[in-house]
């Protein structure tokens, strides 16, 4: 029988700047306001594809998780062996899976190391990412926006026909640099001007996103819905008056309640209870603005097999980045959007080795390939959505990635 692999947790002695400890090359992330988890190295990565991935995911991480020999003197969500994950929005796609050979911690006053192997504590080296300005050269098509916009207008007539709820539509722009681009570089412009929401690099995909789809810690589940988007003016009084009009909005709360619908059907049957608000609110964003609903649920005791790939493999894909129906909604994508999303608006975070953990929607993202990037930006369509309306939102929604690259 071969010798188990040791893998080691231990408190840090300091509070360390944790997008200062990354390399440049291979980083994985995943934080939040200073918090989260950083990683580098790869003690083992795979891939999985088909409709059993998430299935078969799981599979892999328990066998890895075997080979182990675990101890860990923090305790605690994130600490231990972890394993990053970018899941395609598509199951015909690869997600690839990602165990780093050293991972760094900090939730509130605790940090933690932990690492892979029998060698020494590894030593924690600070140094802040050069901010270099990218010269991006962006692909270019006259016709790509009409051609959107009569994307959008097919789909609506699909809507009004009565052959589907909402769908989704996303389109992509890919730009060119002079030099590679760092994911290091973007995670921290990205993390100063949008500081609320979740920064994460795994893979090569490296973004902001605002949604969590899914937090699991010791039985207790919650998932950030998203849906109905209006940009800001930068004029304080404006943008408290548009705040007030898209609570009102009859298009984005209905489009808000697909979304949120979806969520609370996935989350019901593992759940003996779940709390969703009567109403969203508006979460206040630096470009934009989102009606916003944090769905929560408790998990049936007796359900003590549940873990996040279980959920997962019910979430997604939500009807804040697929549609409603799901079916009908994923067949309209497949046959309008012409693109293929790759890893944009799947499931992206951690999972520990209890099986709990954290992972958003890959949204406001752009997956690297060397010196080139391909960003991303998509909007929820119903019946009242109006094409032009729709393709100024999909332009602010690439606005993070755009002025993190430049």
């Amino acid at each position: 029988m071969p010798s188990l692999i040791p893998v080691t947790t231990t408190h840090c002695g300091e509070h360390l700047p944790l997008l200062d400890l990354l390399p440049d090359s291979n980083p994985v992330a995943w934080l939040r306001a200073g918090e989260g988890l950083v990683g580098w190295g790869s003690f083992a990565t795979t891939t999985v594809s088909g409709p059993q991935r998430f299935a078969d995911a799981r599979k892999w991480w328990l066998k890895q998780l075997e080979s182990f020999a675990i101890t860990n003197s923090v305790h605690g969500n994130g600490t231990g062996p972890v394993l990053f994950a970018s899941f395609s929005f598509s199951s015909d796609e690869e997600s690839v899976l990602i165990i780093p050979q050293v991972i760094v911690g900090k939730k509130r006053d605790k940090s933690w190391i932990t690492w892979v192997g029998s060698s020494p504590q590894p030593a924690l080296n600070v140094s802040a990412p050069n901010l270099i300005h990218n010269s991006i050269t962006w692909d270019s098509d006259e016709h790509a926006d009409d051609a959107w916009k009569s994307r959008v207008s097919t789909a609506v007539d699909r809507i009004q026909s009565g052959k589907l709820d909402k769908v989704v539509l996303a389109r992509d722009f890919t730009g060119h640099s002079n030099q590679d681009i760092e994911p290091r570089t973007i995670l921290k412009k990205l993390a100063t001007e949008y500081p609320s929401t979740w920064n994460f690099s795994v893979a090569g995909l490296v973004g902001a996103t605002p949604e969590l789809l899914l937090r699991l810690s010791r039985k207790m589940v919650t998932s950030r819905v998203l849906a109905g988007t209006i940009s800001k003016t930068g004029n304080d009084e404006r943008d408290l008056a548009l705040a007030a009009s898209l609570a009102r909005s009859s298009k984005d709360l209905e489009e808000h309640l697909y979304a949120v619908k979806s969520v609370a059907d996935a989350l019901e049957p593992f759940c003996t209870s779940t709390n969703v608000p009567d109403a969203p609110y508006v979460l206040h964003l630096a470009n934009v603005m989102h009606l916003a609903t944090d769905v929560t649920g408790a998990i049936a005791e007796k359900l003590a097999h549940v873990d996040a790939f279980t959920i997962l493999e019910q979430l997604h894909p939500s009807a804040a980045v697929c549609g409603t129906p799901r079916e009908q909604a994923g067949q309209l994508i497949t046959e309008i959007e012409s693109m293929s999303r790759g890893r944009y608006a799947g499931p992206v975070g951690w999972i520990d080795a209890a099986g709990d953990g954290e992972l958003g929607i890959a949204l406001r993202c752009g997956q690297i390939n060397g010196d080139s990037i391909r960003i991303f930006a998509g909007c929820g369509i119903v019946a009242g959505s109006d094409p032009d309306k729709e393709l100024a939102e999909s332009v602010a929604k690439l606005v993070p990635m755009r002025s993190a690259l430049a």
